[in-house]
């Protein structure tokens, strides 16, 4: 995933906590996450894929690279959010956090010809 500023990457285990309750696991599509997004480096832009339907996409305000690990994050509708991916494996951690809910996402990132 060095060098590559475009990908594709799947969710695959998402979770949903609520404050001064618990944390249970859902499939994405329960929690309204995307099973795909398309992650464009250059124009800071996270969008849901064409065959998804969904019509979705928000930019990030901030992206750093550190040790191998490429963090992005924004904020939308009142809920901030943040990607950690390594850049090696490609494996990728979200977390999106409104007042007293979280959705944490985890799930993986490929380089793809989109």
């Amino acid at each position: 995933m060095t060098g590559i500023d475009r990908f594709i990457c799947a969710a695959a285990q998402v979770q949903m906590c609520i404050e001064n309750d618990s944390c249970y696991t859902a499939s994405a599509w329960e929690l309204n996450v995307p099973d795909f997004v398309v992650i464009d480096l250059d124009k800071k832009v996270v969008s849901t894929t064409k065959a998804s339907g969904l019509n979705r996409s928000t930019t990030f305000t901030s992206v750093s690279k550190s040790n191998g690990t490429l963090f992005l994050q924004g904020v939308e509708a009142g809920r901030a959010f943040s990607f950690v991916i390594d850049e090696a494996t490609g494996r990728m951690t979200v977390a999106v956090a409104r007042d007293g809910i979280t959705v944490n996402v985890f799930g993986a990132c490929t380089a793809t010809n989109i």
